[in-house]
């Protein structure tokens, strides 16, 4: 489909929404910023809540696509990911059917199946289609999220590309993030491909470099036209020389894709 002009970017204050800020435009985009909190040297951008259903219905008012990261981005109560992570995303959706928005990509995650075993070398890479097995509340909201977005395709022929995101910073800081980092600049590639690829209706893709220690599948996130360009493995000796290759003997938490997220309280960093 033709490249969206305007696009929403939800979260635009946080960590990742401050990577895209820089990187999308490039590819052309005009991009309509949204954030509860205040972002600093952008005076058009939207400051308000998730709940503020109208608020939501000017943000999304006459643009062609939303990327959707606002959320809670780690583990919280339950009450704080319903109010933030599950009733937000919901609100958010309900808008862009009123606004006649037909594509959105959402921020789903890895953490959505936490609890599956992470391959050792020589098994098959994790399909998309793997039962999800979230380990959080938040991996479950994403599960939440994943699910909405099917319904609002069914239900309403809205398209969304639900991105599981690994890790998406300048660089890893863990051994476990060598198998699921995706770098801000294949992280816009992959934006770009989902807003743009034809008849998504709703897929469901990990989002990742190409990494040499990758453990999920990449084919559903290839088939939109991404094509990843950066690999983790230029960090891999020294963070293996601070920390040590993944040991399940020691530590359990390392035998699953969710890492710390597992275990109860999740460990920081992850």
């Amino acid at each position: 489909m033709p490249a969206p002009r305007t696009v929403l970017l939800t979260g635009a204050a946080g960590g990742l929404g401050t990577l895209m800020r820089g990187l999308l435009p490039a590819y052309g985009y005009e991009l309509r910023l949204f954030d509860a909190t205040p972002i600093e040297g952008e005076p058009d951008a939207i400051t308000a809540d998730l709940a503020d259903h109208e608020a939501l219905r000017e943000a999304v008012r006459g643009v062609d696509a939303i990327i959707h990261l606002a959320g809670i981005s780690l583990e919280a109560s339950f009450d704080k990911i319903l109010r933030a992570n599950i009733a937000g995303t919901y609100n958010l959706y309900e808008a862009a059917r009123a606004e006649g928005v037909r594509r959105t990509v959402f921020a789903s995650s890895n953490h959505a199946v936490g609890f599956t075993p992470r391959p050792e070398d020589g098994d098959p890479l994790i399909p998309v289609g793997t039962p999800r097995r979230p380990d959080t509340f938040y991996g479950l909201s994403k599960c939440f999220g994943e699910d909405l977005s099917q319904f609002y395709w069914d239900k309403y022929g809205q398209e969304t590309v639900s991105v599981r995101i690994g890790s998406c910073f300048l660089e890893p800081t863990s051994v476990r993030m060598l198998s699921i980092w995706l770098s801000p600049g294949d992280c816009a590639r992959l934006f770009h491909a989902a807003l743009t690829a034809e008849d998504v209706g709703h897929s469901i893709v990990y989002g990742s470099s190409a990494n040499t220690r990758l453990w999920w599948d990449l084919t559903s996130a290839r088939a939109l036209g991404y094509e990843p360009e950066d690999d983790s493995e230029q960090y891999a000796a020294k963070l293996v020389a601070a920390h040590g290759e993944l040991d399940p003997a020691r530590h359990p938490d390392h035998a699953y894709l969710g890492g710390a997220f597992v275990t109860d309280p999740p460990r920081w960093p992850y």
